[in-house]
């Protein structure tokens, strides 16, 4: 299955995830259709919110991400936990809020929950859950919720990501939890990096499979390193779908059995 993640509107471009799928596709892989565009879920996304709204487990907060920097403890470089100040209003503040011209995003009342989860790389991990937005002032969805409500919908029972992302885990175990949804397993990896240690990123134009091909790389010759570096081939392994599943399977499948 291909997931579309298009909820940040500002950042977004319908062109540029079909620029992704026809990379996907240019390499030799295939999948299921439809693809899933999160832009289309948003029905779900909010009945999702009325579950946590019945529960009495969100809240509004005005607070910019300056405000929460400057109002928390955190160390220098450190991701600031919200400070509460949102949660304590009252009431004659709560309308003075809402009166003004600043829109409310929501946050959930995490109550900072202990959540344990196992991670195959790194091993059991522990974490407090901060209160957490998840719809943001313009009225869009977080990828906090978006990503819990759509795993459960298309049953995806292990993610395999980058573990950048092993320290939003909990919140989004926790918030699994309140939904009533199946967690996951996880395993978080480390990040690709180039020779002088700097994260790779999609802004880096030599990632992509254009900036490859300007290289005097085919799309077949990317495929065959990508299946190498994950153990499945060697360098310039010319390998077929039908192959590089039954490796996959005898690599990583059947010997987890």
């Amino acid at each position: 299955m291909v997931r579309v993640e298009d909820l940040d509107v500002g950042r977004c471009r319908p062109e540029s995830a079909e620029q992704q799928l026809g990379d996907l596709a240019a390499i030799g892989l295939e999948w299921d259709l439809p693809v899933v565009r999160q832009s289309d879920r948003t029905a779900l996304y909010g009945d999702a919110l009325d579950q946590l709204r019945r529960g009495d487990l969100l809240y509004e907060c005005w607070c910019s991400r300056a405000e929460i920097r400057e109002a928390s403890s955190a160390p220098h470089g450190a991701t600031p936990r919200y400070p509460g100040t949102c949660l304590r209003l009252t009431a004659s503040e709560l309308a003075e809020r809402r009166a003004g011209s600043r829109q409310p995003a929501l946050r959930v009342r995490a109550d900072r929950a202990q959540i344990t989860f196992f991670d195959r790389v790194h091993g059991q991990q522990s974490d407090t859950v901060d209160d957490f937005v998840v719809a943001r002032q313009d009225g869009s969805v977080a990828y906090h919720l978006a990503v819990v409500v759509d795993d459960a919908a298309q049953s995806i029972d292990e993610v395999v990501r980058g573990d950048d992302l092993l320290a939003s885990t909990a919140a989004q175990c926790w918030l699994a939890q309140q939904l009533q949804l199946e967690r996951p397993s996880y395993v978080h990896l480390p990040l690709l990096r180039d020779q002088n240690g700097t994260r790779l990123s999609k802004r880096d134009q030599s990632t992509r499979l254009a900036g490859q091909q300007t290289l005097g790389r085919t799309p077949r010759q990317v495929r065959g390193d990508l299946a190498a570096s994950v153990g499945l081939g060697e360098r310039g392994d010319n390998l077929d779908n039908d192959e590089l599943l039954r490796r996959f399977n005898s690599t990583f499948v059947e010997s987890s059995a």
